[in-house]
């Protein structure tokens, strides 16, 4: 049971971490990379600050997944635990095990949409495979063809 807690959460936990890390060193390695080439120091500074906030909303994303994930997962490691001490005497009820796996399973709905709304990249592919949504033209064209009919309207 230990290596099942072992393998399952706390491995796990330390892939999130381990994973997210690699890919802030990745952002910190390009922005050392950008900076060498630049000779436009203003064109650098911009891009220093752009790579400073990827960096950023990479940290905050990989500490809300990892602390969701956490909370939302040990409920049901904590239950199977005590189910398995107390094999002899099953005193724990069976509602409690569901509890615990629909806590899991809203992390597992929930993760795309962390990832939706935390991360930039995600949003940008999101928003652009979107087939329904309207661009700021064509609300605005809308917009001005609305006012002058209903100009025209009260002009006549």
């Amino acid at each position: 049971m230990t290596w099942n807690f072992i393998l399952f959460y706390v491995i796990i936990l330390f892939i999130f971490i381990f994973c997210y890390w690699r890919i802030v060193r990745v952002i910190r390695r390009q922005a050392a990379v950008m900076a060498g080439h630049s000779a436009d120091a203003a064109a650098a500074a911009g891009q220093l600050h752009s790579l400073h906030q990827t960096q950023t909303n990479v940290i905050k994303t990989m500490i809300l997944v990892s602390t969701f994930y956490a909370v939302s997962w040990l409920p049901n490691y904590i239950f199977v635990l005590f189910l398995n001490l107390n094999r002899s005497s099953r005193v724990l009820p069976d509602s409690g095990y569901y509890a615990s796996v629909l806590i899991a399973l809203v992390y597992i709905c929930t993760n795309p949409f962390i990832y939706a709304t935390k991360f930039d990249p995600v949003k940008q592919v999101l928003l652009r495979i979107m087939p329904c949504r309207k661009t700021s033209h064509q609300v605005s064209v809308n917009v001005i063809s609305v006012r002058s009919v209903r100009t025209s309207h009260y002009t006549n």
